[in-house]
């Protein structure tokens, strides 16, 4: 299994990023896909998570400016990110995300990406 993130970087405050997260060894439409970022020193906060059926489910603090969605044909889950704040900033993370919201707060379980550093500031 193999999950590599892309598309963070630094972006100021109001500007939008999409994260892409390509899959290797499995197919993401046959399992609940999720973001979740985490801040050093912080714990781990689920922010999206996109179900089988198509459906999703987002964090409170980001309902309205992220979208989740996965493109079956590349096998690959997309987080877009609109209206970026500075306490957006963190690592995003791709993951296996079950069918509880929110999963677990733990990288200990599931299959999870290395992450990309999504940077705010002006």
């Amino acid at each position: 299994v193999q999950m590599v993130e892309s598309g963070g970087g630094l972006v100021q405050p109001g500007g939008s990023l999409r994260l892409s997260c390509q899959v290797s060894g499995f197919t993401v439409s046959n399992y609940p896909m999720g973001w979740a970022r985490q801040v050093p020193g912080k714990g781990l906060e689920w922010v999206s998570a996109i179900y089988i059926d198509g459906s999703a489910n987002y964090a409170d603090s980001v309902k309205g400016r992220f979208t989740i969605s996965r493109s079956n044909a590349k096998n690959t889950v997309y987080l877009q990110i609109d209206r970026l704040k500075p306490e957006d900033t963190a690592v995003y993370y791709c993951a296996t995300a079950g069918n509880k919201w929110p999963p677990p707060s733990s990288r200990s379980s599931g299959s999870w990406g290395q992450g990309t550093q999504v940077t705010v500031s002006s």
